[in-house]
């Protein structure tokens, strides 16, 4: 059974964690979570312990803001949208499997979907006061799904896209991968990858075009000609 942690509860954790300034990078394991793995983390929290969901929500709190933000671009929205996620987790944290994806593409994958989910409700509510074009999210990661298999090549099979994958470039592949499954931004990307940020941009733009042509064909124009978030 999951451990009943009430929403009110979570929201003071919210604020309270929100007060503490900036956290550490989450990578899986880092410093402030004492180096513990996600998966370890994950685990203890499937036991309902309390401190390792803690330690989680402290890692990726502010990651999963940043992508929620992406697709929202509305911060209260994002806020909101951030508490659900981590309820989410810490009701179905049981269904990760590590050997289909790492916990932090699963955690961003949900964030994706959930965030894709939200804006299209906003959208039918004439929440957003001018009509947006699409975001390149929505082709990579697709509609929300209940699978929890998570991978670059699983998510691109169940959209249709196999075949476009097979087209783009080791470093194309690379900075999809790391912008739409880990959650990283171009900036933290070209660090990561010791590339130039101009670089890095260049196989970002070109695998979306590749992804645009393949879905449209060549007249139509998605965000992905747009400057992501976070760029």
């Amino acid at each position: 059974m999951m451990m009943a942690t009430s929403q009110t509860a979570f929201q003071l954790l919210l604020a309270k964690r929100a007060s503490q300034g900036p956290p550490a990078v989450a990578d899986g394991r880092d410093f402030e979570c004492g180096g513990e793995t996600d998966e370890n983390l994950i685990a203890r929290i499937q036991k309902e312990d309390k401190e390792a969901f803690a330690a989680f929500f402290r890692r990726y709190r502010r990651l999963l803001r940043s992508v929620s933000l992406r697709i929202l671009k509305n911060e209260p929205e994002s806020d909101d949208l951030v508490q659900d996620l981590f309820l989410f987790i810490q009701r179905k944290c049981g269904s990760f499997e590590s050997s289909k994806s790492s916990a932090r593409s699963w955690i961003v994958q949900m964030a994706y979907h959930r965030a894709i989910e939200r804006r299209r409700y906003l959208a039918t509510r004439q929440f957003y006061s001018k009509p947006s074009v699409q975001d390149p999210a929505e082709h990579v990661v697709g509609s929300p799904t209940t699978e929890d298999d998570y991978s670059q090549e699983a998510v691109f099979g169940r959209n249709g896209l196999s075949k476009v994958l097979g087209t783009l470039s080791e470093d194309q592949r690379e900075t999809l991968r790391l912008h739409f499954f880990e959650g990283y931004t171009l900036a933290e990307i070209s660090e990561k990858l010791g590339q130039p940020r101009g670089n890095v941009r260049h196989h970002y733009y070109r695998a979306i075009d590749k992804l645009r042509k393949h879905i449209f064909g060549s007249k139509v124009r998605v965000a992905g000609e747009v400057e992501p978030h976070g760029k």
